[in-house]
């Protein structure tokens, strides 16, 4: 039987890897990396970028298969109010004030056969 954390221990370095390859997917598309992983106050910001001027929160939501509904499924109305609040705070302990939004890539497959799909401006600030 396996220890409990070592199974949650991989999944965050699974989790790590699929970002460090979403960040690297979206490089490539013109988006220039500020941050990863960014803990704030009622959640986490798994990516923040730049996009010329805007600053892009990225949430990254993988599955191996959409057997049971594509990544990008999974992004519920809590799960964007506690990117809201942690992009607020970000902002606020950063001191910034700047165009802002919020983008989510979905990615199914496992390594290396991933396929992306990019959502720009998944959903505004309420």
């Amino acid at each position: 039987m396996r220890r409990p954390d070592r199974s949650r221990e991989r999944a965050r370095e699974r989790g790590a890897r699929l970002e460090r390859a979403a960040e690297g997917w979206l490089q490539a598309r013109g988006l220039a990396p500020v941050a990863r992983n960014q803990h704030a106050r009622g959640g986490e910001l798994d990516l923040v970028m730049r996009d010329g001027e805007v600053l892009v929160f990225v949430e990254v939501r993988h599955r191996a298969d959409a057997r049971h509904g594509h990544p990008l499924e999974t992004i519920t109305a809590g799960k964007q109010r506690r990117l809201v609040q942690a992009a607020r705070f970000y902002l606020h302990r950063h001191g910034l004030s700047c165009p802002c939004r919020f983008d989510v890539v979905g990615i199914t497959g496992t390594p290396p056969e991933l396929e992306y799909t990019w959502i720009r401006a998944a959903f505004e600030a309420f």
